[in-house]
């Protein structure tokens, strides 16, 4: 479906966005935590796997200490 006019174009752009569900705020702001809460969650996650491996790798190969 090739629009060779802008106008018809830009209306065919403004019909399609009226058919969007925009989420409320209480919604935005829901998913906003739980994203930060993920990342903090997926954060701690790392650095104890990190921790565990540096640790271990120093056990095994007999650096430090």
């Amino acid at each position: 479906m090739a629009t060779k006019n802008p106008v018809e174009f830009f209306k065919q752009v403004r019909t399609e966005v009226a058919k969007v569900t925009w989420p409320t705020r209480k919604e935005t702001t829901l998913t906003t935590v739980m994203v930060f809460a993920m990342v903090v969650l997926a954060s701690i996650f790392f650095l104890a796997v990190d921790a565990t491996l540096s640790t271990l790798v120093t056990w095994i190969l007999g650096f430090g200490g």
